[in-house]
């Protein structure tokens, strides 16, 4: 049965309605929390795996067509012990989701890995470019692992620098399809590593799929389910003013918000993202001033460093002036390599000058490290299956 435009889709769907919808099949109401603990709490996705469901039951949310809605068609795994997941979904789309494990705790990669990759250096900044602030210790010394998950097939945001967007938009994902890629990729955790962070920035705007990205942030944070901190759950956007709004309202800030800025002033950030053409920077300053931080949490600026577009000092000393005051923290993030465009990332030297002006004026800076890069599961590398590549227009 294939659910309605209106029906929640079973993956998707709470406890309060697995109860009414088991009811709804002649069964008691407990079973649909014990229903919903086998699929969010234990990532049991296939009712042949729910033991303790009677079996009559069983048979009818088979007939309504619970079961998988992703399948794993590629691994791809990189020496740095990254693992990229090509997922495939039952219309025959195609997503990708990436696992970046940290380097504390034992380092147990994939044979051939090299554990003693120079990405053990800065195991904090990368871990802190990623997801949430957290001073939290790792129980019994797992490897921290973080997942970034999709939200949309394709991407209409069209930033220059980024593979997702390659394609165009093809359509949005189901809150039960992005939640899945949760459930099945713990299935490729490796021995001696747990699932810490999630963050809402592979392919697509969250933001633009705001109801299944809502749906999926209660889902993962659910505390009979994954019960993943808000602090450890970050969703990141290009700056859909609206929308930022409503993600606050809707969550009091707890769940983290990492901004995609990439440029300090309209013009050149209209160039990288034409986004901004509809939300200016002075519009999104506003809503980030006006967003509901609870108290020592920051908000993250993810700035992608082009050669030649936003790399200046002056570019720094812009950024500088236009965060002045508030609580962030800023990850620069070299371009990674994309098919689709000539442009390329800012040479070292100046990565680490543009870096040394904002820590200057006072903030705290990160160097986002490559993880993934040579299986393509780098930030920004992401790519729709089957896609052609168009060379991107060098604007200047």
């Amino acid at each position: 049965m294939i659910p309605s435009k209106t029906e929640v889709p079973p993956l998707a769907r709470y406890p309060e309605e697995w109860e009414k919808a088991v009811t709804s099949l002649g069964a008691r109401s407990f079973a649909g929390k014990q229903v919903f603990r086998w699929i969010q709490g234990r990532s049991v996705m296939s009712v042949d795996g729910m033991t303790d469901i009677a079996g009559s039951l069983r048979e009818k949310l088979r007939e309504a067509g619970v079961g998988p809605v992703l399948e794993v068609a590629l691994v791809k795994t990189s020496t740095d012990g990254t693992r990229k997941l090509l997922v495939k979904m039952k219309d025959g789309a195609t997503v990708e989701t990436v696992l970046i494990p940290g380097t504390t705790g034992p380092k147990r990669f994939a044979e051939g890995a090299d554990a003693a990759s120079d990405a053990a250096a800065d195991t904090e900044a990368d871990a802190d470019a990623a997801a949430a602030d957290t001073d939290e210790e790792e129980e019994g010394g797992a490897v921290r692992v973080t997942q970034c998950i999709s939200t949309q097939v394709g991407c209409a945001m069209g930033c220059v620098f980024c593979a997702s967007g390659v394609a165009g938009f093809k359509r949005h994902m189901g809150a039960d399809e992005v939640i899945a890629q949760v459930l099945l990729a713990k299935e490729y955790l490796y021995p001696g590593e747990a699932l810490r962070n999630v963050v809402l920035m592979g392919m697509g705007e969250p933001l633009h799929n705001y109801d299944a990205t809502v749906r999926t942030l209660r889902l993962l944070t659910h505390p009979e389910g994954l019960h993943l901190s808000s602090r450890r759950v970050t969703v990141s956007t290009s700056g859909l003013v609206p929308e930022i709004r409503r993600l606050g309202e809707d969550f009091q800030g707890r769940i983290g918000l990492a901004i995609s800025l990439h440029a300090a002033d309209d013009d050149t950030r209209t160039r990288l993202m034409p986004i901004n053409k509809k939300h200016p920077l002075s519009e999104l300053m506003k809503a980030l001033r006006e967003y509901p931080l609870p108290p020592r949490r920051r908000i993250t600026i993810e700035y992608t460093l082009v050669a030649g577009k936003n790399d200046t000092l002056e570019e720094a000393r812009k950024l500088g002036k236009l965060l002045r005051g508030l609580p962030v923290k800023i990850n620069l993030i070299p371009m990674n390599p994309i098919e689709a465009s000539t442009l390329g990332p800012t040479a070292r030297d100046r990565v680490l000058a543009f870096q040394t002006v904002l820590t200057d004026t006072g903030y705290s800076v990160f160097i986002r490290k490559r993880r993934g890069d040579d299986v393509a599961a780098a930030c920004g590398q992401l790519a729709l299956l089957g896609a052609k590549p168009k060379v991107r227009v060098d604007r200047s």
